[in-house]
């Protein structure tokens, strides 16, 4: 009989198969909307520790996110002698959802300009600077309604030191002619500040149009009988052909308006009325 070969325990170790790890799901983007103001600056919606909207411009040149000081009184947010501050949390539209963020509580001189003159159509509140937009991969695309903000596993460094202003020497003067430029010929009317309506459901493009994917529990969606599968056709009279188009016709409903929804579901027609509640 053959003996039977011993085989050193150290040999079975090394011939071992690692166990395998279980991958990681892919991030998924925020879909931010947004819309560009007159002088074509990117413009976004955000709350602030729960309150809001506030209006901000994006700008990669900007060193920091700011917040004019009046927002910051209201909200009780205190600056350091530096005028550096912190907030609990800032949510851009979209739910995109930041915490601990450190701000600077100043109007820069852009502000001040644009505010003065009426240029973006609404009062701007602050700036999203470099800090904050470094952290996703954003995509623009003009001829959408809202732009992709992918989040990415990078922690932008804190900011060079700012001065006591983050205002270059004599602006003063520069944003003090811009006020009286805009008092004479007169500020253009802001539009009013109107809470988007929430439907509370994830939507996705089907074979034949939009499909309801998943409902968030207790939402005006789930409440209002919409289900898993449920194929969107039309909102009122408009037809309903793709998630773009149902986009643009709920981006113009407020909260807590009633809205009629045609549905097909297991090949029947059905009529679904929608209560929003107020998104951001």
């Amino acid at each position: 009989m053959t003996p039977l070969l011993a085989v050193p325990s150290f040999l079975l170790l090394l011939v071992a198969a690692p166990p395998a790890e279980s991958p990681k799901p892919a991030a998924k983007p925020y879909l931010v909307p947004y819309r560009l103001t007159n002088t074509n600056h990117v413009l976004v919606r955000a709350k602030i520790n729960g309150k809001g909207p506030y209006n901000f411009i994006l700008d990669t040149g900007a060193p920091a996110l700011f917040v004019v000081p009046a927002v910051c009184e209201k909200l009780g947010i205190k600056a350091d002698k530096s005028t550096w501050g912190r907030i609990d949390s800032f949510e851009l539209e979209g739910r995109v959802p930041l915490k601990d963020v450190r701000v600077r509580v100043e109007k820069p001189f852009q502000l001040e300009g644009m505010n003065g003159l009426g240029l973006a159509g609404v009062e701007l509140h602050g700036i999203i600077g470099y800090p904050v937009l470094a952290r996703f991969r954003i995509e623009f695309d003009f001829t959408k309604q809202k732009m992709s903000w992918l989040p990415l596993q990078f922690q932008p460094p804190d900011p060079h030191p700012l001065g006591a202003s983050a205002n270059p020497p004599g602006m003063d003067v520069m944003v003090s002619v811009l006020k009286v430029l805009g008092g004479l010929l007169g500020k253009q009317a802001e539009a009013p500040v109107i809470l988007r309506g929430f439907w509370g459901v994830v939507l996705e493009d089907g074979a034949d149009g939009v499909v309801v994917k998943t409902l968030l529990d207790g939402g005006p969606a789930a409440t209002a009988g919409l289900q898993p599968g449920d194929r969107i056709v039309k909102i009122a009279a408009n037809n309903v052909k793709n998630l773009d188009a149902l986009q643009k016709q709920a981006a113009k409903s407020a909260a807590d308006a009633d809205l009629e929804l045609s549905i097909v579901r297991g090949g029947a027609n059905r009529t679904i009325h929608l209560r929003t509640i107020k998104g951001l």
